[in-house]
């Protein structure tokens, strides 16, 4: 039986270890955390393994087949690099760094080495994924319209850019991965940002709210907008509209995906428009609507292991090679967001 060891055993961490419980075809052989306590947690709720504050020790005593490395964006590389001199396969939370030039070491040293890979971006395994795909291979995408608005988490790294990112590298990452995975490349992005909304969180020093502007390779713009200032969910409607000349699809990312159809008419007897100005309404248009089914990161790591298990990478969506370009696309962002100049996204 494999070997699955885990470093970093807080909250995504936890989030894993309710998936391996649920799997029998694997051992649950070691828990790495700077807190033994936590280690040692993670080791008594799988009823087997051992805790560790040391990753490299973990790594003699155990000899894992398999690692999940869940550490905060800040503490990318050694553990990395140490990895895969050990050629050991290993599943990695996003961002997968907070630089593009270290991203791309960890990427070369992978390659040479030949290792499966995979990262976190279980919105990729959703059942909602292969609709939406459908419907912008059946229409001619002219604009995207992302918003993503929520509070600020409770992790104490969170709240310094530094450290996370921001939440555009840290949360929205998830909306800018799906985006160019179900649609396409970025070429150049504008973002602008603004401050002074939250005034009650001691250390604070992000954005509360940014707006990217998109241009897509293939012409077509996006707006992404992003914040961490609210304080109820009534604040803003988090989605992603795909939209075309004649319909549009909402996705409520994990939850529902909504597909408007029929062409809209015209505006005729509204007082508040010209006659025949060109403004749409959404009357006579068609609703269809998908619903999430099942938990996305559970397949997520299946996929990781099973390739694993197998030596056969093929089905896992979000190689660790393809997780730097999401990177580079969110760093672009705050990159533009501190020079104040538009950014072309290196995605090489």
């Amino acid at each position: 039986m494999k070997k699955l060891a885990i470093i970093g055993c807080g909250g995504i961490g936890r989030y894993h270890l309710d998936h391996f419980l649920q799997f029998r075809d694997i051992e649950l052989a070691g828990f790495c955390d700077i807190i033994l306590e936590r280690a040692e947690a993670f080791a008594k709720a799988a009823g087997s393994g051992q805790g560790f504050t040391d990753y490299k020790e973990m790594y003699d005593a155990v000899q894992p087949d398999m690692v999940f490395i869940c550490i905060p964006p800040y503490a990318h590389g050694d553990i990395e690099f140490e990895t895969i001199r050990r050629r050991i396969p290993f599943f990695v939370e996003k961002p997968v760094a907070l630089s593009l030039d270290l991203a791309h070491e960890i990427r070369q040293r992978i390659q040479e080495a030949g290792l499966i890979t995979a990262s976190g971006f279980q919105c990729r395994y959703s059942n909602l994924v292969e609709p939406t795909v459908e419907f912008i291979q059946d229409h001619e995408i002219v604009f995207i319209d992302c918003v993503r608005v929520g509070g600020i988490p409770g992790t104490e790294w969170w709240k310094k850019r530094a450290l996370s990112g921001g939440q555009i590298v840290e949360q929205t990452i998830h909306q800018f991965d799906i985006i160019r995975y179900v649609f396409g490349e970025p070429d150049t992005v504008f973002t602008m940002g603004t401050k002074g909304y939250v005034t009650d969180v001691d250390g604070y020093d992000t954005e509360d709210l940014t707006t990217t502007v998109v241009r897509f390779q293939n012409g077509a713009l996006a707006a992404i907008s992003t914040g961490c200032y609210a304080s109820a969910g009534a604040s803003a409607d988090s989605k992603v509209t795909f939209g075309a000349r004649d319909s549009r699809a909402d996705l409520y990312i994990l939850d529902k995906l909504r597909v408007f159809e029929e062409k809209q008419a015209a505006v005729e007897d509204s007082s508040l428009v010209v006659k025949g100005d060109g403004a749409m309404n959404g009357k006579g248009t068609t609703d269809t609507v998908y619903r999430q089914e099942g938990d996305s990161g559970l397949l997520c790591d299946r996929t990781f292991i099973d390739a694993v298990l197998s030596g056969d990478p093929s089905k896992i969506r979000s190689p660790y090679e393809d997780a730097v370009r999401s990177l580079a696309f969110t760093l672009a962002c705050n990159e533009s967001l501190d020079t104040g100049l538009p950014v072309k996204v290196n995605l090489d």
